[in-house]
């Protein structure tokens, strides 16, 4: 069984007794996604979470089922200028099964961001499998904040395609890169 104790960093987190954070390696976390776009409740769980790992690697899914607006490369790049300040998150692309990825990036914990029940069935589904495959990785959630709750990617680009402004929703590095994408929708409505 696993035990979580904060302690500034959840450097107390113990599976059968045996504490990880005697280990000499560092506790890191992988944050997968397809971050396309990236929004402020993406960045509210990373800042969060930062704190709760001596590294936090943001992942960005190559080979998801969704259609993406942006390209891979383009969502890095936009990951790297948003979380250019951060020093333990590493930020990069990855193929194939989740669970093996962390496995070789040498992760313990799988993050994920809960926003309603209905995330919550999907994500108890996925960390099941996960565990099913990776005993050794756990999957730890962490709620949204109720002021991003309501925030996703499709609803962000959707408002984003039809011209409304979704400034209080992506940081302004993603905005501009929604501006670009949909600038005739924009131009049309003085944005």
């Amino acid at each position: 069984m696993w035990r979580l104790r904060y302690n500034g960093r959840l450097r107390q987190l113990t599976h059968d007794g045996e504490s990880l954070a005697g280990r000499p390696e560092t506790l890191i976390a992988v944050y997968p996604g397809s971050f396309d776009p990236f929004t402020n409740g993406h960045l509210d769980l990373i800042e969060r979470s930062r704190r709760l790992f001596d590294k936090l690697i943001v992942a960005v899914v190559r080979d998801g089922p969704k259609q993406p607006l942006f390209s891979v490369a383009e969502r890095l790049e936009m990951l790297r200028e948003v979380l250019r300040d951060y020093p333990n998150i590493e930020i990069e692309a990855f193929e194939g099964l989740l669970v093996e990825y962390a496995a070789r990036r040498g992760a313990r914990v799988i993050l994920r961001g809960i926003r309603a029940v209905s995330d919550y069935e999907y994500e108890l589904q996925m960390a099941l499998m996960n565990r099913r495959l990776r005993p050794e990785i756990e999957t730890v959630f962490l709620l949204a904040s109720e002021s991003y709750s309501f925030i996703s990617s499709r609803l962000v680009k959707e408002v984003a395609s039809l011209g409304g402004d979704v400034s209080q929703l992506v940081p302004p590095v993603v905005e501009r890169y929604l501006r670009q994408k949909f600038a005739s929708v924009w131009t049309t409505k003085g944005g």
